[in-house]
C-alpha cells in the first residue's frame, strides 16, 4: 500500500476515533451513562453500527478511551507548560497555574450538563487516573526539588510533602470563576513554599 494512502487512512480512523469519543462523552453527561445504545453513538458519529463495533465494544469502553485521552492531554499540557518556562521557579508557577486550569475547566465542563456529574464519578473510577495523579505529583515534586536548590523554595519539608500540598491546594481550582483566581491562588501556595524568612535550616532525616 502506498505510504500516502496509508497515513491518509490512519489519519480517516484517528478523526473517526475521536468522533466517538467526543460524542459518547457528550450523550453521557446529557442523557446518563446507563441510557446511551452502541446505536445512539453510530448514529450521531456519523457511522455504522457495524464500523462502531469495529473500534470499541460498548459505550462504558468508549467513555473511559475518552476520559484516559483527557488524562493525557492534561499531562501533556504540564509538560509544555514546565518546558516554556524559564528559571527554577516560573517553571514551578507555570505548571501550577496549568493544573489549577485544568481542574478548573474540568469541573466546569461537567457542572452544567444534567448527567455531568454522574459522568465525572464514573470515569474516576478508572484505576489509571490514580497512576495520573501520581504523574502530576512527581512532576510538582521534581520542580520543587529543582526550586529548593536554587533557593527559591523552602527546603525544611520533604519535596513529596509539598507537593501533595500544591495537589492538594489547587483542587480548590475547581470552584473558581477565572484564570486570574486561579493565578491567585497559586501566588498564596508559593507563599507557602518559600523559605522561611532567616531560616537556613534543612529537612533532619
Amino acid at each position: 500500500m502506498p505510504k500516502l494512502w496509508s497515513e491518509t487512512i490512519e489519519s480517516h480512523r484517528r478523526e473517526v476515533h475521536d468522533a466517538i469519543l467526543d460524542t459518547a462523552a457528550a450523550l453521557a453527561a446529557e442523557y446518563g451513562l446507563l441510557s446511551v445504545t452502541m446505536s445512539q453513538i453510530a448514529e450521531k458519529t456519523g457511522i455504522g453500527r457495524a464500523t462502531l463495533y469495529k473500534y470499541f465494544p460498548d459505550v462504558e469502553t468508549i467513555v473511559r478511551a475518552w476520559h484516559q485521552r483527557q488524562v493525557a492531554d492534561h499531562l501533556a499540557r504540564l509538560v509544555v507548560a514546565r518546558d516554556r518556562a524559564v528559571g527554577d521557579e516560573n517553571r514551578l508557577v507555570a505548571v501550577l497555574e496549568t493544573y489549577g486550569s485544568i481542574q478548573r475547566h474540568r469541573v466546569k465542563a461537567h457542572r452544567h450538563q444534567p448527567h455531568g456529574t454522574e459522568l465525572a464519578a464514573f470515569v474516576h473510577r478508572d484505576p489509571q487516573i490514580a497512576q495520573a495523579e501520581r504523574k502530576v505529583q512527581q512532576l510538582i515534586r521534581e520542580l520543587i526539588d529543582e526550586a529548593a536548590a536554587a533557593g527559591a523554595v523552602r527546603n525544611d519539608v520533604d519535596a513529596g510533602e509539598l507537593a501533595d500540598y500544591c495537589v492538594g491546594a489547587l483542587s480548590a481550582a475547581s470552584r473558581l470563576t477565572s484564570q486570574q483566581a486561579v493565578q491567585r491562588l497559586v501566588a498564596v501556595i508559593m507563599s507557602g513554599l518559600r523559605p522561611l524568612e532567616g531560616s537556613d535550616e534543612r529537612m533532619s532525616s
